[in-house]
């Protein structure tokens, strides 16, 4: 057991390391053994079996909290921090906190601005190379992963993760204020909003703010407005 825990804690720093290196690193790891449902390639047979429970379904740990299911036990140590609110890793700039290093790699991002990932065909530039990755679906329009129920295609498993629930009725994530259940971790955080009052989206015209970001936009479409029909009523002059 202590050993399956440790190749799992391998493969998935394996996985981490692939994720935030720079592509001139990457390329420098030898991967020989392939999926032979996607062509996905990885470093060690372990790291394949774990990659295969994408195809087969396969989740052997459970969360007590919400009952969700899980491919990798780390992964249930990170979700049990939804529940527990413990963000254990800090931004040295602006202090946010994150349940998880890798988001805080990610989050380190926008202070630098680095794209490290490009896109072949259309040069795009990415932080992640999972936003890469999706995004190269994009000009191939392959959708590799298959709803069991309906059998809709969706490019990413985690898309249709959520889209399961929508046949299971599933809502994983409870308010832990008024108990209102959600289907997506997201639409909790902005519920929480509403209980919080905060309203972190703010217009730089006039400084007004908003608990979504296409409130805010929605917003900033007066101020265009108002800006177009000064412009059309200003006096004419040579």
């Amino acid at each position: 057991m202590a050993d399956h825990k440790l190749l799992e804690q391998e493969e998935l720093c394996i996985s981490q390391d692939e994720e935030h290196e720079k592509p001139t690193q990457r390329n420098s790891k030898v991967k020989k053994y392939s999926c032979k449902e996607c062509g996905k390639s990885c470093t060690t047979t372990q790291g394949l079996k774990y990659h295969m429970r994408i195809h087969t379904g396969e989740k052997p740990y459970t969360c007590k909290k919400c009952k969700k299911h899980f491919s990798l036990n780390s992964n249930l140590t990170k979700h049990m921090r939804i529940h527990t609110g413990e963000k254990p890793f800090s931004c040295e700039v602006c202090s946010k906190r994150f349940r998880c290093s890798t988001h805080l790699t990610d989050h380190m991002l926008t202070h630098t601005g680095e794209k490290p990932f490009t896109c072949t065909d259309c040069h795009k530039t990415f932080r992640k190379k999972s936003y890469l990755t999706d995004h190269m679906l994009t000009h191939t329009d392959k959708k590799p992963f298959s709803c069991t129920e309906c059998s809709k295609s969706f490019r990413k498993n985690s898309i249709l993760a959520e889209h399961m629930l929508t046949h299971t009725g599933e809502k994983p994530f409870s308010c832990t204020e008024c108990h209102k259940t959600f289907t997506r971790g997201y639409n909790l955080k902005i519920h929480m909003l509403t209980h919080t009052g905060e309203k972190p989206f703010t217009c730089t015209e006039c400084s007004k703010s908003f608990r979504q970001i296409y409130h805010l936009k929605y917003h900033m479409l007066t101020h265009t407005q108002q800006k177009q029909l000064s412009s059309d009523n200003a006096p004419y002059s040579r």
